[in-house]
């Protein structure tokens, strides 16, 4: 077996990202499954920035959102809502089932759960604001 080095890459690589794809499309084929892969993101823009955004992945049979932040002036107006509802709509219907995420303690359990999502696990941490919330909704 050859020596080998490892690194930290901080940028995006389009060699290292056909590496990981081509990977796991392989296992899945190996397994007969589809990964039907799609990265997603949505922003919300004013004329001149950003407000909100949204990002996450679709694979297999589940969406998971995994960032979903809204400027501050901008909160409790419904945006972050109407983002997670983007997401939503966008993969109802399809092969996909669940839309899964988590949460720290303070961030937004409480937001999530306004929107439908079950807690499925939490993770407590001495701090309870650090405590993880796994979640997840039907499609």
């Amino acid at each position: 077996m050859a020596e080998f080095v490892i690194k930290r890459v901080t940028e995006k690589n389009e060699e290292i990202g056909g590496f990981i794809n081509e990977g796991f499309s392989k296992y899945c084929s190996q397994n007969k499954l589809t990964l039907n892969y799609d990265e997603f993101c949505f922003v919300a823009e004013t004329e001149d920035r950003i407000i909100g955004a949204i990002t996450g992945r679709a694979y297999y049979n589940e969406v998971h959102i995994g960032d979903l932040i809204v400027d501050e002036s901008y909160r409790k107006c419904g945006l972050g809502s109407k983002l997670v509802k983007i997401v939503e709509d966008t993969y109802k219907g399809k092969e996909y089932e669940i839309i899964t995420l988590t949460t720290f303690g303070f961030q937004a359990p409480e937001f999530y759960k306004k929107l439908g999502y079950q807690i499925d696990f939490v993770r407590n941490n001495r701090d309870s604001r650090l405590s993880k919330y796994f979640l997840s909704k039907v499609l």
